[in-house]
């Protein structure tokens, strides 16, 4: 999480994700002014269905769809699961963006 404080809207967008996603966000972080949430594999689908119909979410565009491999992530320091689908979704209707990570 950055030291500086989040704006009003990630406010917003996160108590969104919160009440929209609850316990399938297993993680949630804030870097560069964007959010971050990780969800297990067995919940991707209901989660990206849930971003895109939620009606305080509405995240109606892919905008980004990747493979990700960690394994020379910060110079090798990295410990954690190696490969993850990494999305970015917009919402156009209300000037968001959004990180969905899953690691598989």
């Amino acid at each position: 999480m950055s030291d500086k404080p989040m704006s009003v809207k990630l406010e917003q967008l996160s108590a969104s994700l919160q009440a929209a996603l609850g316990a399938k966000v297993a993680k949630q972080t804030i870097a560069l002014d964007e959010i971050t949430i990780e969800c297990k594999a067995a919940d991707y689908l209901e989660v990206c269905r849930v971003l895109r119909e939620d009606a305080a979410l509405k995240f109606e565009q892919l905008i980004d769809l990747c493979g990700v491999d960690y394994q020379e992530y910060g110079d090798g320091a990295y410990d954690g699961l190696r490969y993850a689908v990494v999305c970015h979704f917009l919402s156009v209707s209300l000037n968001q963006r959004l990180r969905l990570r899953v690691f598989a």
